[in-house]
């Protein structure tokens, strides 16, 4: 099997950002279809509320991953839990408690307070988990938790990462974790695209998309995360 390709759609980006960042379901649901038709083969994005702030509410959640299921039946989707979404942690359980039939994985970052407990419910519910390790401490962390995950991202992020860039700090998490993992690699804002390169070479599977990026490798314009997955692709 090939690495996987995974779009990452949104983030915590706003039309601020750029303006087709994708918000409301529909966007997503579009979104999604552009993705997969330029080569991914999963994707991940963070629904809104009413307000097009991140929501945790299952009466958010569940439009936003209805509309990518029946836009593309088949696709593996995930969602996050970042607790920005959600800062208080029993209220972020809570949350999470009430999701039903949601999607197929959702990232856990393992650095956060809590990430074990949000873990174990996930999976209680039926979601698979993904580790979001944003530094070896993390990793290290992530290791002593004996649940089963989907994989693990390997996260660089500038300013949050320890390495004097993404492609160091990828190796630095990298060298923690144990073979077997399915892993996926990427980076963000300017460290994005070189550890792509770096990642693919290497094998591993990678993550595009507008939450990491909102260029192509060169600074180029793009018009949507279809062209980000195709420049991904092309290289």
């Amino acid at each position: 099997m090939s690495a996987i390709v995974k779009a990452c759609l949104n983030g915590d980006r706003s039309r601020a950002d750029h303006p087709a960042v994708p918000v409301t379901p529909a966007e997503l649901a579009q979104a999604a279809y552009d993705a997969v038709a330029a080569g991914a083969d999963a994707v991940h994005f963070h629904p809104r509320g009413a307000d097009g702030r991140e929501s945790l509410r299952w009466s958010d959640v569940e439009p936003a991953v209805a509309a990518v299921r029946e836009r593309c039946p088949e696709l593996p989707l995930g969602v996050s839990t970042r607790q920005e979404i959600e800062p208080e942690l029993e209220r972020r359980l809570a949350l999470l408690g009430e999701w039903s039939a949601g999607p197929d994985f959702a990232s856990v970052n393992w650095h956060e307070e809590g990430a074990e407990q949000v873990a174990d419910l996930l999976v209680e519910r039926g979601i698979g988990v993904e580790a979001g390790l944003f530094t070896p401490s993390a990793a290290r962390k992530f290791l002593t938790w004996q649940g089963p995950v989907v994989r693990v991202l390997v996260e660089a992020l500038p300013g949050i990462s320890p390495g004097a860039d993404g492609v160091e700090a990828a190796r630095e998490m990298l060298a923690v974790l144990p073979a077997g993992f399915d892993v996926v690699v990427h980076g963000e804002n300017e460290w994005a695209w070189p550890v792509l390169k770096w990642a693919r070479a290497e094998g591993y599977g990678v993550r595009v998309g507008f939450e990491d990026m909102l260029t192509g490798p060169q600074g180029e314009a793009v018009a949507g995360n279809g062209e980000l997955v195709a420049y991904l692709k092309g290289n």
